[in-house]
């Protein structure tokens, strides 16, 4: 039955359109799935990553940094709905600043770095089959950011999704697209190669790509670091941040025993009996921001020779086939991270950035502290922190998760946070204009729908 269902999923793949190459990389990991492979890291067989350079300390000359980052390549993840927000288009296409989306901010990065350093430095979106035809509409107001004929996305493959109890292909004619899903952003180096933007990327004389999700709008271009990667020869860096308790539940980097590569240990892949040490950010110091950098000759040439699969450890996601129907049949999502890459390539490094180059908005939390007066942005669209800490602010998910609860609660914009430790909210407010929260705020649940006042002061 097994052989039956990888030759159902390859059928079902290539009645899509999905490229040769890439049912092959999906095969790889059924057959790992059909081995009763788990994709699971013990901690017995890793380290703790000790102390990696450090951004802050870096010397880099401005000549060195100019030319490195002239032969580099930006590239965005965008690929995501933002369905934990409510959303069904893509997320970079939400307003965050000054009725300017994710994908405005972005555009106008690159271009004010072009500008500022007389670099060519182009940006290609990875786009799912989901965000494709929104993304590309949006682009349209940008005709001065094409470079030498480079195109400026590329697809996202997709994937059938699997029964869980037999590694069948699912059906579900409620909702047919249901039935697919994306192999995980671990995607990118193989979509880079089947739509033939790797191979256009080093024909254009580009040697480096300087990779992010398109909801962190810290990741901005940045020349010393391209300078430091170019410098360093290494094929592919990590940038890291010291994990804080926020960061416990997240995924870290890690020493590999056998070999002492470096290894992206994710939460999916950590064994119940590992999660307290995982958990441990004393003993785990560093996470994957998943901003990364890579040498294009070196993964052109290491995909060669792998033949096109680069054999990343395998994510085995247990999901329902109907994200919103708890009820519907279990389902096996085969992904893997692009952040794993980093133990396909002997000699690659980790770089400790400052937090500010990780600033993700995943929630309408994140989303109320990036529209707030604790970030500013100037006309170079690069956003500058103006409070000592970011502000810890849980909104009350009976109200807030959704984008348009969200946006129907703080009609007037975000109350200043500037000087906030935390604020929590608990039940129905709608927040008022010129509001400040100072210090620790909470609102409790008043049982019925309530206002906080315009220009009121909560907190310490």
């Amino acid at each position: 039955m097994s052989g039956t269902g990888l030759q159902q999923a390859r059928e079902r793949m290539r009645g899509a359109g999905v490229p040769e190459l890439a049912i092959d990389v999906f095969a790889h990991y059924y057959g790992q799935l059909e081995s009763g492979a788990s994709g699971m890291i013990p901690e017995a067989d890793i380290e703790p990553l000790a102390d990696p350079p450090r951004l802050a300390e870096l010397d880099i000359g401005s000549d060195a940094s100019r030319e490195a980052l002239g032969a580099t390549a930006i590239i965005k993840l965008n690929g995501g709905l933002g369905t934990s927000m409510g959303m069904d288009r893509a997320k970079s296409l939400l307003p965050v600043r000054d009725d300017l989306t994710f994908l405005d901010l972005i555009v106008r990065q690159v271009l004010h770095t072009r500008r500022a350093y007389a670099v060519r430095l182009p940006l290609v979106l990875m786009d799912s089959f989901r965000t494709r035809d929104d993304t590309r509409e949006a682009l349209r107001a940008y005709d001065e950011l094409v470079v030498d004929d480079l195109p400026l996305y590329f697809l996202q493959n997709r994937e059938p999704k699997l029964r869980a109890d037999d590694l069948m292909p699912v059906s579900w004619p409620a909702d047919p697209s249901l039935e697919w899903c994306p192999p995980g952003h671990g995607d990118l180096y193989t979509a880079l190669e089947v739509s033939g933007v790797l191979a256009r990327l080093l024909d254009a004389g580009f040697r480096y790509a300087s990779v992010s999700n398109s909801d962190n709008l810290g990741a901005a271009p940045d020349p010393l670091i391209a300078g430091w990667f170019a410098g360093s020869g290494a094929p592919y860096a990590a940038e890291v941040c010291r994990r804080t308790t926020a960061d416990r539940k997240g995924g870290h980097l890690a020493v590999n025993r056998s070999d002492g590569r470096l290894i992206l240990r994710e939460t999916a892949q950590t064994a119940q009996e590992d999660v307290a040490a995982m958990s441990d950010i004393t003993r785990h110091r560093y996470f994957h921001t998943n901003n990364l950098w890579f040498d294009l000759h070196l993964l052109a040439d290491t995909l060669r020779q792998r033949e096109g699969v680069l054999g990343l450890p395998l994510i085995r996601n247990l999901k329902t086939v109907d994200p919103a129907d708890p009820s519907s049949p279990q389902v096996v999502q085969i992904e893997t991270a692009m952040g794993a890459a980093i133990k396909v390539f002997e000699g690659a490094l980790a770089l400790e950035v400052d937090r500010s180059r990780f600033v993700p908005v995943k929630t309408t939390n994140d989303l109320l502290v990036l529209r707030s007066d604790v970030y500013s942005a100037g006309p170079e669209a690069q956003l500058r922190r103006r409070s000592v800490d970011v502000p810890l602010v849980d909104l009350d998910p009976k109200h807030y998760k959704t984008i348009d609860a969200f946006e129907h609660r703080f009609p007037a914009g975000p109350p200043s946070l500037v000087a906030a430790r935390s604020l929590t909210v608990r039940g129905d407010w709608t927040f008022g204009a010129r509001v400040t929260v100072e210090g620790e705020a909470q609102l409790d649940d008043p049982g019925t729908p309530s206002r906080v006042p315009e220009g009121v002061t909560l907190g310490e």
